[in-house]
């Protein structure tokens, strides 16, 4: 599971996550996220805040996404021939 900060929107004041942007270090982009009140338009249509995909500082300078990853059983060498 992948860990991402929260910045508030500029626009909507939503706190919305914020993901990396390739190669700005110091950048992320929010997540697109629909306004408070303002889920849909007059045809029914879905509508995104207007901030949504922009570009922001990253919150947490300097730190590293966290990202848990279970480590699956390793077999014991006797088994691993086997598997080849």
């Amino acid at each position: 599971m992948m860990k991402l900060p929260r910045v508030e929107c500029p626009e909507c004041g939503r706190d919305i996550a914020v993901g990396p942007v390739a190669g700005r270090l110091t950048k992320g982009r929010l997540w697109r996220h629909d306004a408070p009140g303002n889920r849909r338009d007059e045809n029914g249509a879905l509508v995104s805040c207007a901030a949504s995909l922009t570009i922001v500082d990253w919150p947490t300078s300097g730190l590293q996404l966290e990202i848990d990853v279970e480590s699956p059983d390793t077999p014991a060498p006797s088994q691993a021939a086997v598997l080849f």
